[in-house]
């Protein structure tokens, strides 16, 4: 029931159908990153775990926004999102992170290394930009008209590796969307004590275009990027899109040194809140209730084979 939440093509759908479409899809991304955290209390988990509560709308906006039968996406540490919108493989990602076999990656990738058909993470940060522009500049070399997506984060951009990506991007001519999820802190560090000037200025002086939006409208995410692959396809070269969104959850599973009321402020204007404002709360409490039973018989099945 949960991977069907992904096969349905939202181009085709209404806007109000599409709405709940994301609804789904994020609130599942949600409630598997929270018992990925409540597997980790356990000590079930083998390693660590990065979530993405709160950026719900970055991941699944620009993943249902890519033609996901030939296009690329490279993703970091913080990449489950990524992986389940490209995917919709709950149990292959909860199996993986378990240690598993029936992983996607047989259980010895654990979170941080996730490899499904183009979709590829790494850990290592600002490791994956300069793969992608590789990739990228292959498939203009093949002629596919594929698109290379590299996910990252306002962290990233503090590794020269992210400049050297841009430059030969912009240099090459290279079909790379440069999706950046601006969470505001890289670990306990807020961008503005790390980097001097703006982020969103750094791109043009590659010669690469950047769109700013608000990267906590799943909507403004799927149009925008459907808009700049479509230019990418016809016209080729890199483009970026600058994503400004919060991350709701501790760097990883350690204390939370940033301000409760920061966090309160933030959860107000968070993805799944905004749709439930519009979609009301009885259908969004019919939609969790479902989500979270499937869910659940998944987590407790892969559970029981370790405990």
């Amino acid at each position: 029931m949960i991977i069907d939440l992904f096969h349905t093509r939202v181009d085709d759908l209404s806007l109000a159908q599409r709405r709940e479409c994301f609804y789904r899809r994020m609130l599942a991304v949600r409630l598997c990153e929270e018992r990925l955290l409540d597997l980790f209390t356990q000590g079930l988990v083998r390693g660590t775990v990065h979530t993405c509560l709160g950026q719900e709308a970055c991941a699944i906006g620009v993943t249902s926004a890519l033609d996901l039968a030939r296009d690329i996406v490279c993703s970091n540490h913080r990449g489950h999102g990524h992986y389940l919108g490209y995917s919709g493989d709950f149990t292959g990602l909860i199996a993986e992170i378990l240690g598993l076999s029936q992983g996607v990656c047989h259980g010895v990738g654990g979170s941080q290394h996730l490899h499904l058909r183009n979709l590829y993470t790494n850990g290592i940060l600002g490791g994956m930009p300069p793969i992608a522009v590789g990739m990228a500049l292959a498939e203009k070399r093949l002629n596919t008209g594929a698109v290379a997506c590299i996910f990252l984060g306002d962290g990233a951009m503090a590794e020269g590796s992210c400049y050297e990506a841009l430059n030969l991007a912009a240099l090459w001519h290279a079909p790379v969307l440069f999706a950046v999820e601006q969470n505001q802190y890289a670990q306990t560090t807020h961008w503005s004590s790390q980097h001097a000037g703006s982020l969103q200025d750094r791109a043009p002086a590659f010669g690469v275009p950047t769109t700013v939006i608000d990267g906590n409208d799943v909507e403004a995410v799927y149009q925008t990027a459907g808009r700049l692959l479509a230019q990418m396809r016809t016209e080729g070269g890199p483009q970026m899109l600058f994503m400004n969104t919060y991350r709701l959850g501790p760097h990883s599973k350690g204390d939370d040194l940033r301000p409760p009321e920061e966090i309160a402020a933030n959860r107000a204007v968070e993805p799944l809140k905004r749709l439930e404002d519009i979609l009301g709360r009885d259908w969004c409490a019919e939609q969790h209730r479902q989500i979270a039973t499937a869910l659940d018989k998944t987590v407790n099945m892969l559970a029981s084979e370790i405990k």
